[in-house]
């Protein structure tokens, strides 16, 4: 069987926020884990436009949170 990962670097949404970025990338933690996803990998970007990705420690521990199972 093959581990599956993601690697997310919350996108801003066109037209949206940074808030509404980082519900996405908790929503698809979420959905990641229960599709039976292995570790989900938050990649630092900054001063990069239309990404919330400049802090990884902050988003591992948002998803970390709100998962119970997927290595972040």
């Amino acid at each position: 069987m093959t581990s599956l990962s993601i690697l997310d670097l919350s996108p801003v949404p066109s037209g949206g926020t940074v808030a509404d970025a980082l519900r996405n990338t908790v929503d698809l933690a979420r959905r990641a884990e229960e599709f039976g996803y292995r570790r989900y990998w938050l990649a630092e970007h900054h001063f990069a436009p239309g990404v919330a990705g400049a802090a990884p420690a902050v988003l591992i521990a948002l998803v970390a949170a709100a998962t119970t199972a997927i290595r972040v």
